[in-house]
């Protein structure tokens, strides 16, 4: 079949790793894709903020000015969609949902055409809490809407699904799909012992980080534990990314005495990042919204690494306790310390809880090509025939 793919994602990130991974597994299943979305800025960042001209009028615009530009942008999108389907005559659109976004859903209505929306958070909730709304009446409305007017909507964990249950989003449109991997991100890994030989970490138990380190990961507090632990464990905080929190962390570290058991790595391009995090003994996947569905919680279940992770319903959804990873209780204020020092104390355990990680990978079939058959399962139902495509067009 012939999908338009659409989003309003310029940027090189989390968000730019699920459309291209998404993309690459409705191709690799023979599909015909054509990506509807604004050019990606050639130095767009891997910061977790906005790239280009979006960040610039972020920066400068006052908030109600920049979301009524939000929704004036769907009338461009609308017109870049517009092309697209003149062009590709495709049997479906497939969006990835932002605030704001209207486009969707008009070329759905004008061009008859089945609309698939996969929704990663609540955005008119989120840019509340944490981004400051100025219009929150006229986001939730149009949240809904859009939400609503979707033929089949995939949020990407239950709790997240429940939550638009709440709303008034018919549940039998409803499908969640969690983020995944792609099985040949894995393949010709180095051992532990050869990822730490590389960053020169021989001999130490690694407790790790992959992302965008914002303070609220509170990596401090690891810093903290690890002062606590005697020589002979050898403990080393790795961190294989980046973020406005570094400063304060190394700054923490020399506090306390143990700089010299912290590393970071700095961005890294993608590719690297599975087999430097192999070096990890303990994974850490630290405090997140309850509706997340985090890409390198994926990415350590398929490394087979020790999880320390908050207990909460998103988690649980591909987690178990004692099983395949640790949790720890959120709301306990030494949750994560407690559950470090079990997994440091007790190196069975880890190896235990290792050994089992990888499995859920391929028990709950989390790779992006069965994703991407899925959302062909889900164009199916909604009508579209599925019929050979040249191999020139894919």
């Amino acid at each position: 079949m012939k999908i338009v793919y659409h989003h309003r994602t310029a940027s090189r990130d989390g968000q730019s790793t699920h459309i291209e991974e998404m993309i690459r597994g409705l191709r690799a299943n023979g599909h015909v894709v054509v990506e509807s979305a604004p050019a990606v800025d050639a130095v767009a960042s891997t910061s977790g903020g906005s790239a280009g001209w979006v960040g610039i009028l972020k920066t400068w615009l006052p908030k109600p000015a920049y979301e009524l530009a939000e929704v004036a942008y769907s009338f461009v999108a609308y017109r870049r969609m517009a092309r697209a389907i003149r062009e590709l005559k495709p049997d479906g659109i497939y969006e990835r949902y932002n605030l704001f976004l209207l486009a969707g859903v008009w070329a759905k209505k004008r061009f008859r055409l089945p609309l698939i929306l996969e929704v990663n958070a609540p955005m008119a909730v989120e840019r509340a809490q944490y981004g400051g709304l100025s219009m929150p009446g006229l986001a939730h409305r149009l949240e809904r809407y859009v939400w609503r007017q979707a033929d089949r909507i995939l949020p990407v964990t239950q709790v997240l699904a429940d939550y638009m249950v709440s709303i008034g989003v018919d549940p039998s449109r409803i499908q969640v799909i969690p983020n995944g991997i792609n099985p040949a991100h894995f393949e010709k890994l180095p051992t532990a012992q050869q990822a730490k030989a590389e960053l020169g970490l021989e001999g130490r138990l690694v407790v790790g980080f992959t992302g965008f380190v914002r303070e609220w990961d509170r990596l401090d507090r690891i810093m903290k534990w690890i002062a606590t632990q005697p020589a002979a464990h050898n403990v080393h905080l790795l961190v294989i990314g980046d973020g406005p929190a570094r400063a304060e962390i190394e700054a923490c570290a020399a506090d306390l005495g143990v700089s010299d058991r912290l590393s970071f790595t700095g961005a890294v391009p993608r590719e690297r990042v599975p087999a430097l995090s192999m070096a990890f003994d303990i994974a850490l996947q630290t405090a997140l919204v309850p509706y997340a569905s985090p890409l390198c919680l994926f990415e350590y279940l398929a490394l087979g690494k020790a999880i320390v992770a908050p207990d909460q319903p998103n988690h649980h959804e591909i987690l178990a306790h004692g099983e395949n990873a640790y949790l720890y209780r959120p709301d306990d204020e030494l949750g994560i310390e407690k559950a470090l020092d079990a997994l440091t104390a007790d190196p069975r355990m880890r190896e235990d809880v290792s050994a089992k990680a990888r499995e859920v990978i391929t028990n709950k079939g989390l790779t992006w090509s069965q994703h991407a058959r899925r959302v062909a399962k889900l164009f199916e139902d909604l009508g579209v025939q599925t019929r050979p495509v040249a191999a020139s067009q894919s």
